[in-house]
């Protein structure tokens, strides 16, 4: 008799175990998921921001590619050990369907800056040149191309600028140049 006692409370806390375990396992997984999706609608809610900031870069002054931020308002500000970055958008003025690529590389150093143009190109991470750009007549890229600077905790305190150059692929001619003085600090 007292076996079957005992059999019997082992077998009720084991299932009160399992019935906690399992509420336990659908709240952590409740709570995940409202985790990720809010970080997907951050994400979403950056990415409309900046599309439409571009958008109204290209309408207001008529160019051919977008910069955020701004290179005429400071240009960008990174500090040492972080990632940063500018969006980048190509907006097709020809009448007819082209292709594009673009590069992105260091013309010039400020007076007290210590790095060589090949250090300074290598400070850019992804982004930093992309080929087959297909664009349709009169439109601008769907989604901006984000062009990210790795700056170490060892890289000197300075100045770069950089040229982006973007041209057309068919017959390789410049189609629009802009630059992007980065700062370090």
């Amino acid at each position: 008799m007292r076996s079957k006692r005992g059999a019997m409370e082992m077998s009720v806390g084991t299932i009160v175990t399992i019935v906690l375990l399992m509420s336990v396992l659908i709240l952590g997984i409740f709570l995940v998921q409202k985790v990720f999706s809010s970080g997907t609608n951050a994400i979403n809610q950056i990415d409309v921001k900046l599309s439409s900031q571009i958008d109204a870069l290209f309408a207001d002054e008529g160019k051919k590619i977008a910069i955020m931020p701004n290179p005429l308002e400071g240009g960008l500000v990174i500090k040492q050990g972080e990632e940063g970055g500018f969006a980048l958008s190509i907006q097709n003025k020809y009448s007819t369907d082209r292709t594009f690529e673009y590069s992105v590389s260091h013309i010039e150093t400020g007076n007290d800056c210590s790095l060589t143009p090949e250090q300074a190109n290598g400070l850019l991470g992804m982004g930093k040149a992309a080929k087959g750009l297909n664009l349709p007549s009169g439109q601008s890229m769907e989604t901006p191309i984000l062009v990210k600077f790795d700056i170490t905790e060892n890289v000197p305190l300075c100045e770069i600028r950089y040229i982006i150059e973007v041209r057309t692929s068919d017959d390789g001619k410049t189609y629009s140049t802009a630059l992007m003085d980065v700062k370090i600090i």
